[in-house]
């Protein structure tokens, strides 16, 4: 079974990592052009929110 993690960066978006590697970064801030993606545009927004970080367990 993979590794499934979701972090939250500071100030971006939510990272989907699958063992260990980035497999998809989704909107946070609600200003992409490509939601659910992140396409960056939390940055010229001036998006503000604390890292978290979810583990999912079997």
């Amino acid at each position: 079974m993979p590794k499934v993690e979701i972090v939250s960066n500071e100030n971006g978006p939510n990272l989907v990592m699958v063992d260990g590697k980035v497999s998809m970064a989704l909107c946070r801030c609600g200003h992409s052009s490509h939601k659910p993606m992140c396409d960056g545009t939390h940055r010229s927004v001036g998006f503000r929110a604390d890292k978290a970080q979810l583990k999912v367990i079997d």
